[in-house]
């Protein structure tokens, strides 16, 4: 191209010399258009026409920053052209580029060439826009436009802008305004965190005991596990890395893994392969089973240990699936997903999140049977390879390749907060775990697998160095992770099956026996209080036509005690 540049430059040159005899020449500090038109030198490929014929414009190799270079036709036009929806190069360049698609957020401002800034730089006297777009206009009441983007209160300034929170609540990005949790900014606490009188007090849930001193909690009972996929088969750590042996030994490109603690079974995918196997850890050969066939691309597992379920994102489907873990159903829950990556559970409240990693990189959450979709996460996040859940404490973490940082946020997408900082071990993550007060991650750059305090990443330990092996998913083995869900009927929650048969049957047999109640009832002519709504651990009828929303599931765990809940996150209510 730039050869092919050069040779018009020439021609150019040569044209003019021949058709510009008896004319004047232009000055040494000046250009030639082919009108025979001067035009100063700094004004030649500028992105804008200055000669009337675009003369130029033409022929260059290198635009200035305020420009935009047409490679087919080697010319410049004015980056304020670039994505304003009308093709000013030949090929159309200028208005196929990605930053064209792109959607800004509400805290972020969309430049006129289609790139979206911070909000917080409109109108601040320094241009974020290449095209100085954002510092346009800045006589306007910018609150008067989205509240200038602000969650709550904007105030117009002389020059710009800002905004402000009521009190009781911060400002964060900029724009945005969240409740202040005194819990969550201190982060002391593995689990629950009370609040009385200005001072903070740390507890466990039930099976962990608090440390004096430190606030961790610890588990009781069996030893935690660590079960991580390699390209050498499934190998069984101890949490310190001193104890290890290999569960499998099909030698392929290690994948997600994930596990079904109440009876020790394994499932994870080799991401080239169309399969998901399963096995049991109690068994004597532990011989790997098919469950099923699902699709290849697979990079996120995760099982709900309540109405036992298997969920899994794929990069060639573009979608969530789930099934049944005895693999008899399965289901597309969620299509139309860019590149997932990842996947977590919390039956308890009846959430499945999911991170998708494409040109929108960003981390959602919906209900078990893919409804009530939001996003938690689509600001300041590049590559999230790797999800996983703080239940005790409401919280999800997640690892980003891309900034190679791990962070979490609440389940309801506040107070986020940067845990690990690249730290050598952290430039290629894969798998997330997070037990008691760490939380710990699979490096494929280095081959290890490593811990940090899950609250501020500090006392970073690589508890295995794997050598030549490169790890890829882990999960942590342990009953605690995956508390009891004794008081949840099935039946409560919409079924992720919508054409199931079982589902069918049963509101037909719950249709006939409230008939049957009713004629009872009638019969015998006396004055009944109406029926109990459903309730934990009820069998009653009045409620199982219409399966018990799961954002009702929180109130119901309040009514009935916090040990099964998972809902305390380290804030009073």
């Amino acid at each position: 191209m730039e050869h092919l540049g050069a040779l018009l430059l020439l021609l150019t040159c040569v044209s003019r010399l021949h058709s510009t005899e008896g004319f004047p020449e232009c000055s040494i500090e000046k250009f030639m258009c082919n009108n025979r038109r001067c035009v100063p030198l700094n004004l030649r490929c500028d992105g804008v026409e200055d000669c009337g014929d675009s003369s130029d414009e033409i022929s260059c190799l290198n635009c200035t920053g305020g420009s935009f270079h047409c490679v087919a036709a080697a010319r410049c036009v004015s980056s304020r052209s670039v994505c304003d929806g009308k093709p000013d190069c030949s090929d159309g360049a200028d208005e196929q580029l990605d930053t064209c698609a792109q959607t800004c957020t509400r805290s972020q401002f969309r430049c006129t060439n289609g790139r979206c800034v911070p909000n917080s730089g409109r109108c601040d006297n320094i241009k974020d826009c290449e095209d100085g777009s954002d510092e346009d206009n800045c006589d306007d009441n910018e609150c008067e436009i989205n509240n200038g983007g602000c969650s709550h209160l904007c105030i117009d300034l002389p020059l710009g802008f800002m905004c402000d929170c009521p009190s009781g609540m911060r400002l964060v990005q900029d724009t945005h305004c969240q409740d202040v949790d005194h819990c969550l900014d201190s982060d002391v606490c593995d689990h629950i965190c009370v609040r009385t009188n200005g001072s903070l007090a740390c507890e466990c849930q039930d099976g962990y005991v608090l440390t004096a001193g430190t606030g961790e909690c610890k588990a009781t009972g069996v030893a935690a596990r660590v079960v991580v996929s390699t390209h050498e088969g499934v190998k069984w750590l101890d949490l310190s890395g001193s104890e290890k042996r290999n569960i499998t030994y099909k030698r392929a490109s290690p994948g997600p893994v994930s596990a079904l603690n109440a009876n020790n079974t394994l499932y994870w995918i080799i991401p080239e392969n169309d399969i998901i196997y399963r096995m049991s850890l109690d068994s004597s050969d532990l011989r790997p089973a098919v469950l099923l066939k699902a699709s290849t691309g697979i990079l996120g597992l995760a099982v709900d240990w309540i109405r036992e379920l298997l969920y899994w994102v794929s990069t060639r489907t573009h979608a969530l699936h789930v099934a049944s873990l005895n693999g008899s159903k399965q289901s597309e829950l969620i299509s139309g997903l860019s590149r997932p990556t990842a996947v977590a559970v919390q039956p308890l409240l009846g959430y499945v999140f999911w991170a998708d990693s494409a040109a929108s990189p960003r981390i959602e959450r919906a209900s078990l049977d893919g409804t009530s979709r939001i996003e938690l996460i689509t600001s300041s996040i590049r590559y999230p390879v790797a999800i996983s859940l703080d239940i005790p404490r409401g919280l999800l973490y997640w690892a980003d390749s891309g900034l190679r940082i791990i962070s979490r946020v609440a389940f309801d997408g506040q107070h986020r907060k940067t845990v690990v900082e690249s730290n050598g071990y952290l430039d290629q993550p894969f798998g997330l775990a997070v037990f008691e007060s760490r939380v710990y991650w699979s490096d494929q750059l280095t081959n290890s697998i490593c811990s940090a305090d899950k609250h501020n990443g500090n006392m970073l330990q690589v508890s295995q160095r794997l050598g030549s092996v490169s790890p890829a998913g882990l999960v942590i083995l342990h009953p605690l992770l995956q508390p009891s869900g004794n008081d949840l009927l099935q039946s409560e929650t919409r079924t992720p099956f919508p054409d199931s048969q079982f589902a069918w049957l049963f509101s037909l047999t719950v249709i006939i026996s409230l008939l049957l109640v009713g004629a009872v009832l009638w019969r015998q002519r006396s004055e009944f209080c109406a029926p109990r709504s459903l309730s934990l651990g009820d069998e009653t009828l009045k409620e199982s036509q219409d399966p018990l929303l799961l954002s009702r599931l929180p109130v119901i765990h309040e009514r009935k005690g916090r040990a099964t809940d998972g809902t305390q996150n380290g804030s009073t209510h």
